[in-house]
């Protein structure tokens, strides 16, 4: 499967210890299968006056070895694992994560929820109507080594 990341530089070489932590599903390499998307996320970069250079993978099948988890939707499930790991928590560790991303618009219902101002019925009920987009955290240096290819890079 093809799997993209975008950077202000290019990495052939993924390593999960320089993610940053509190993320949606912790500290690891995040990565795509949507390449508008990480076209997209480019922009980011270029607003402020970086490049943005697209880096694109190829990722083996999941293998038994690994352990996964995958986020078909938003659900309960789903935002205990991003109010965990966004605080620094994360309750089950996997070696490949997959799901929606708690973007801008999914991210102002999570920080209400984080305040306090609703409860988690009332987040999910609200998050029903999103349509998830899609990440692949692999938190695993090893399943990096392993999985993942480095293809090519092309600078947005």
């Amino acid at each position: 499967m093809k799997l993209f990341h975008t950077s202000t530089i290019e990495i052939q070489h993924p390593d999960i210890h320089h993610s940053r932590p509190f993320l949606d599903f912790g500290k690891g390499f995040y990565l795509t299968s949507l390449r508008l998307q990480a076209v997209r996320y480019g922009e980011r970069f270029k607003r402020r006056n970086d490049v943005a250079i697209l880096n694109e993978y190829e990722f083996d099948d999941i293998h038994p070895d690994c352990t996964y988890n995958f986020f078909e939707t938003y659900d309960a499930e789903w935002l205990d694992c991003i109010t965990a790991c966004r605080r620094g928590m994360p309750h089950e560790i996997y070696d490949i994560i997959e799901g929606g991303i708690a973007d801008d618009q999914v991210f102002d219902t999570i920080d209400l929820y984080f305040a306090g101002v609703i409860n988690s019925d009332q987040a999910l009920a609200e998050l029903r109507f999103k349509k998830p987009n899609h990440q692949i955290c692999i938190t695993n240096q090893e399943t990096i080594n392993k999985y993942l290819h480095f293809l090519k890079s092309v600078q947005l």
